[in-house]
């Protein structure tokens, strides 16, 4: 939704309205969005006529508003004004360093997995999906997914749920595992 150089803006607090044509609302108010920079939060989310924009609102989207109206006139749908505040860092950055964890938290841990293992469709993956990315770190999603019996797509999403945990990173290409991920692997080893 952003690029680089409006994350900078967005996190310095000198862009906080963004402007989209939906067909339906995309995001919510209190929703948050992780982006590279960190956690976007949207503090508004209201449709608004693009003949009554203002320059003053296009600047603090960091556009002019010529340039505004010519890019939001070239699209069909609603247009949404939408209230953008800078929330901090993404908090798995932090979660994946935090691998001095005591027996109870791997425990806790273990348990999550379980519980992804057993809502599981295809049965339990998450060891497997552990083992696979270390063994291959850097490597391309789409490639590892093949050689398990994955396609790219759901293999992606679901590494997403390690992600959540702080169990694995993205890198610009494939994943590694994090310093906690290869502390939970370890206990996971331990236990069989």
């Amino acid at each position: 939704m952003f690029s680089n150089a409006d994350l900078e803006r967005i996190v310095s607090g000198e862009i906080d309205l963004a402007f989209r044509v939906w067909r339906r609302p995309m995001h919510t108010v209190g929703g948050r969005q992780r982006t590279r920079a960190g956690v976007v939060g949207f503090t508004s989310v209201e449709p608004v006529d693009s003949a009554h924009l203002t320059e003053v609102e296009a600047a603090r989207a960091g556009r002019t508003l010529a340039d505004f109206k010519a890019f939001l006139d070239r699209k069909e749908g609603t247009v949404y004004r939408v209230g953008l505040q800078f929330l901090g860092a993404d908090e798995r950055v932090a979660l994946r360093e935090q691998h001095a964890l005591t027996p109870q938290e791997l425990q806790e841990i273990t348990d999550q997995l379980a519980g992804l293992d057993t809502r599981s469709s295809r049965g339990p993956w998450t060891r497997q999906f552990l083992e696979v990315i270390e063994a291959r770190p850097a490597e391309l999603a789409e490639t590892i997914g093949t050689s398990i019996g994955w396609e790219r797509t759901p293999f992606k999403a679901t590494v997403r749920r390690l992600k959540e945990l702080g169990l694995t990173e993205s890198l610009p290409t494939g994943y590694r595992l994090s310093p906690r991920g290869v502390v939970v692997l370890a206990h996971l080893r331990g236990q069989t």
